[in-house]
């Protein structure tokens, strides 16, 4: 995630605002040194992106062979999400029912509900159960340990590794009216992220326990899962949602790790991005929103095809951009990123490689969220042309070498665009020529992709290609 970029980052910088700070606060970037990529199909145009689109990790000297990506869990979650969106009244009246296979023995299930975290409730957000809760067809009692933790228990059985499990739980979710935030409705539109009661199993872990971070940031973890997922609104709204359409109000995904929604009044714009493979996008910009859908839909198109180039190819067949009022960032989700209107430049190349890093290869975004956010920072510089400039950025004294803390520090301090993203991308550059770090995440996003990556899982591909890496990432207070 990252802000509107009002003033250019220096190399003298001592302070900045992260995507994960205040949606409504500046974040200083570098200044591009070149010019803007090209939109797709401009071949040969200038700026590092568009040069990226016929390139690859293949042929780069000291590369070894990048392996075959990992397909999907076939016991992930499968999900069938049903959602009666009121723009005006502000409410999602919903159901959950997730097909459920644990690794572990468990005595309990744990739902979190993020729209509880203590940001939202300020705004007015409230996500609550909203019916009888079961397991197999029995019902189930439920507490919360927090507002964010909804905990079934005791079970009719214990959980028992590889066991299915149907778990349903109606819900009821209050929209803020407006939010500076994923979760909003404004203007006659509705933006929303990380919005219903999501499984949150780390597979060889069991269930994650991080707190919910006060920033506009994240702090969940979730295994990709299968979406089935059914939205119905007043006539006259439009919907984009994460996922493929079949037919009105009908959206299916696989091997994604969460979903969004947007709804309001959509001017969109189509294209295709051939990564190789063609893949449909879709750009909507709310009325309410004052922009057009046309430089987003460039530049998403020209960022896919210049990424999978890099990283290996988009996973899925469709990605969509809406714009809503309210923001002035880019919140990235499976599929489908929210924007705020004035996004389509950098931010929007963040948010689109944040498609690789995080929505691809997960990580638990409340205990590492440098695993994610330095990586697409890196993405996002090698896009941009940008990658000298963040490595001229001097780092604030307070978070140098704090590079991988959680969230638990980020919350109090403002610095973690420069400590976790910029640090982060600067460690990377340290390895070496920045082909060859494209060459080790390639090999990293195949060999974790859909999984919850772990630190480890990083520095076992980037030793593949740096023996050194070790050493040299501990400069920056990097360890696995």
């Amino acid at each position: 995630m990252r802000t509107r970029a009002l003033a250019l980052l220096v190399a003298t910088a001592t302070a900045g605002c992260s995507s994960g700070g205040d949606a409504d606060l500046a974040t200083p970037r570098p200044s591009p040194a070149t010019t803007a990529p090209a939109p797709a199909g401009a071949a040969g145009a200038a700026g590092s992106g568009a040069a990226a689109a016929t390139s690859t990790t293949a042929g780069v000297d000291g590369c070894p062979r990048v392996p075959a990506r990992r397909e999907p869990d076939p016991n992930r979650p499968r999900y069938t999400l049903t959602l009666d969106i009121e723009p005006r009244a502000a409410t999602v009246r919903g159901t959950v029912d997730v097909r459920f296979v644990p690794d572990f023995d468990s005595d309990r299930i744990i739902f979190r509900l993020w729209p509880n975290g203590p940001r939202q409730l300020v705004f007015g957000a409230r996500l609550l159960p909203d019916g009888p809760v079961t397991v197999d067809g029995t019902e189930v009692p439920t507490t919360n340990e927090d507002p964010t933790k909804l905990v079934l228990a005791p079970l009719p059985a214990r959980l028992r590794p590889g066991q299915a499990r149907q778990i349903r739980l109606p819900f009821l979710l209050t929209l803020p009216q407006p939010a500076r935030d994923r979760i909003s409705a404004e203007s006659d539109s509705v933006r929303m992220g990380s919005f219903f009661p999501i499984l949150e199993w780390e597979p060889g872990r069991g269930w994650t326990n991080e707190p919910a971070t006060s920033r506009f940031a994240e702090a969940g973890t979730a295994p990709a899962a299968d979406f089935d997922l059914t939205i119905t609104t007043p006539g006259g709204y439009d919907v984009i949602a994460s996922g493929a359409s079949d037919r009105p109000g009908h959206w299916t995904a696989t091997g994604m790790r969460d979903v969004s929604v947007a709804v309001g009044h959509f001017t969109t714009m189509s294209g295709t991005a051939h990564v190789p493979s063609p893949v449909e996008v879709t750009v909507g910009v709310d009325r309410a929103a004052g922009d057009v859908p046309k430089p987003y839909l460039d530049r998403a198109i020209a960022v896919l095809e210049a990424t999978s180039a890099r990283f290996g190819p988009y996973p899925w067949p469709t990605f969509s951009v809406s714009v809503t009022p309210g923001i002035s960032t880019g919140i990235e989700y499976p599929g489908h990123i929210l924007h705020g209107p004035g996004t389509s430049g950098d931010i929007l190349t963040h948010e689109v490689a944040h498609q690789w890093f995080y929505a691809l290869v997960g990580n638990n975004q409340g205990r590492d969220p440098w695993l994610d956010e330095a990586l697409t920072t890196w993405a996002e510089a090698r896009y941009e042309g940008t990658v000298d400039d963040y490595k001229a950025t001097a780092i604030p004294a307070d978070v140098r070498g704090r590079t991988t803390s959680p969230m638990t520090f980020w919350d109090g301090n403002q610095n973690f665009f420069l400590g976790a993203y910029v640090q982060g991308a600067q460690a990377l550059a340290a390895l070496g020529t920045p082909e060859k770090v494209d060459c080790a995440l390639r090999i990293y996003a195949a060999e974790n992709a859909y999984r919850i990556a772990t630190p480890a899982d990083l520095f076992a591909a980037l030793t593949n290609v740096f023996p050194e890496a070790p050493a040299t990432l501990a400069r920056f207070g990097i360890r696995p």
